[in-house]
């Protein structure tokens, strides 16, 4: 089973890949693509984090 903190380097991982692709092949919508799947993966990974902290409290 994949955590969210896994998944979102997952996802930051091929984000910065589409980006870079899409910066090699002057592609804007493959760039924009790359972009939002790394905001994306940092967004579970802040969520995962938060959760964390949540169950340390309990």
């Amino acid at each position: 089973m994949m955590t969210k903190a896994k998944s979102g380097l997952k996802d930051k991982i091929i984000g910065k890949a589409k980006e870079v692709e899409g910066k090699i092949t002057d592609d804007k919508l493959r760039e924009a693509e790359g972009k939002a799947q790394q905001a994306k993966g940092k967004l579970k990974d802040k969520a995962a984090k938060v959760k964390k902290d949540i169950q340390e409290k309990d």
